[in-house]
This record gives structure tokens, sequence and C-alpha cells, in this order.
């Protein structure tokens, strides 16, 4: 026996793909309140939600709603089939990789072509965003899984250590430092800093200072992480990055110089997170396990 009918699959996948009860109303010509009771009695009958309700925001899928209504839609178009043998057949099934901004340019690339090659028949997709734009995907079901520092994930989210990165200065080639090999926590503190602009990461930084009772200027917040690269090149302060490439000149081509840090607790984990701590769909943990065989590191 069907417990859900076609057309209550048909209201749930309108308001997926739509974000709001009242778009899907307005594209399906019905009323809201009949919208509303399909979206009830599915996940009433699932014993789950398939959107995650904030006041004031839009309405997003959950992880598990993203799942269902992929199968959803595959489950329409085969439906549709029966009545037009030349409708094409789609519901394919889809992976969602996020990643931190600063470590995109590192480890994006690479990870999304190991995907497909491990995965060839999978629709993949990806997003480059901030801490809290990861956090707020993943919650929110926009990505499966992202790969970025372990920075402001609670008991809720489940977390695969790659590897460990070592925080670097970034200072021009005239400053009173350039001739060291590594420095401290304790010798930068009595220079200006450029920090992200980002507020998890300047918040992480700040801490690594303030853990030792050290409490440094600021000089500059910067946008991105060839700005701040830049700034520090041009002596506006000292940056400090958990990724920055190997190569000795900013954009503009001013010599720069990137020395380790040397204060052992201050490095931090790069991890394979997502949202969730018990078992994940199949396909996920397949995706996990080629990403960590790529990019974990002994």
């Amino acid at each position: 026996m069907l417990y859900l009918t076609l057309r209550q699959y048909e209201y749930v996948c309108a308001i997926g793909r739509h974000g709001s009860l009242s778009a899907a109303a307005l594209r399906l010509n019905v009323s809201q309140p009949a919208l509303s009771n399909a979206l009830t009695r599915v996940e009433s009958h699932l014993g789950y939600p398939l959107f995650s309700r904030r006041r004031g925001a839009p309405m997003a899928l959950t992880p598990q709603g993203r799942k269902f209504i992929e199968e959803a839609e595959a489950l329409l178009n085969r439906a549709a089939l029966l009545e037009d043998s030349k409708q094409p057949v789609a519901g394919e099934s889809r992976l969602r990789l996020g990643c931190f901004i600063d470590l995109a340019p590192f480890l994006l690339a690479q990870s999304l072509h190991h995907l497909r090659k491990a995965l060839p028949d999978i629709v993949l997709t990806h997003g480059v965003e901030t801490f809290e734009g990861l956090i707020a995907g993943l919650i929110d079901g926009k990505y499966d899984f992202a790969l970025t520092y372990d920075l402001g994930m609670d008991a809720g989210f489940s977390c695969r250590k790659l590897f460990d990165s070592t925080p670097r200065a970034l200072l021009s080639a005239d400053h009173p430092l350039a001739r060291a090999d590594q420095v401290s926590l304790a010798e930068l503190a009595k220079y200006p800093l450029i920090l992200s602009k980002e507020g998890l990461s300047a918040q992480h930084v700040l801490g690594l200072f303030r853990r030792k009772a050290l409490h440094p200027t600021i000089s500059h917040r910067a946008e991105s992480l060839e700005i701040q690269r830049s700034l520090a090149a041009h002596g506006e302060g000292v940056g400090i990055s958990y990724a920055s490439p190997e190569s000795g000149y900013s954009y503009d081509q001013v010599h720069l110089l990137s020395l380790p840090i040397s204060d052992r607790d201050a490095t931090e984990a790069v991890v394979l997170a997502r949202h969730g701590t018990g078992p994940t769909d199949p396909l996920i943990t397949t995706a996990e396990r080629a990403l960590i065989v790529l990019l974990q590191r002994e």
C-alpha cells in the first residue's frame, strides 16, 4: 500500500525547489495550506523533518530532506515516463562539497578531480565559503561535507582529521625579524598584526596570543589571503596565515617572507567535516573515504 501520493511528493519537491511555501504555491497555482498539509503529512509519515525552520529565515532543506527530494524527483520523473515515453529521467546521485575559502586554492581542485575519478556516475558540485557559511551550509544541507579547519564546530558535527597545519608569519623583506628561521608568538606580539576579516579566523589567531597573556595591536583586517600577503610585503604589519603559497612574492611582485611559527600549540587540524555523528548515506561514506586516501597525511 502507498501511504504517500504522487501529488504529495510533487508538493514537497516544489517547496524544496522554490525555497518557500508561498513561492511553491504560486508556481503550482495551489493554496499554501494545501502545501503545508502535504508537507506535514510527509514528514509525519517519514518521522523526520525535511526542512529546517528558523524564524525570519527561508526554509532550508535538511541533509535528509535533500536526499528525500532527490529520490522523490527521480520517482516523479519515472512516473511521468508512464504517460510520456519521450520525457527524460532525472534524479542522478549528487554530492555537494564545501571548502573553506583560504584552503580552496590548495585542496579544492584536486579533491574534485579525485572524486570524479572515484565516483564517475555522480553529479558533483562545490561551494567556497567562510567558516560561518560552511557551518550553516552543513546544517541546512547545502553541503554534504566540507574541507575546513576544526574551528567553530560543536559535538553535532563529525570531523575526520586530514593533517595538521602550522601557521606562518608573513613579513616584508626588511622586517626586523626577517633574518630568523622561525618566530614565536611572543616575538610577533611586538609588531602590528594583519588579520583576516573573517570573524572566526581572526578570533582564533587572537586567542593564540591571549592564551600566552599577549595582547598585540591590529593594523589591518584583510578581505582575502592575497590582500593580507600584499599588505605584509609592503610593511603594513605581520600577517598570520595557516594557508599561504610557497611563492616569495605577493601578487604585485613585492618580495615576501613566510616564516613558520614555532609555538607547538598553534598548530591547527584540517578536517573533513559533515553535520551529524551517526551513520550517513553510503555514497557520502564512499566519497569521504576517497578524500581521506587523497589528503590524509601521516
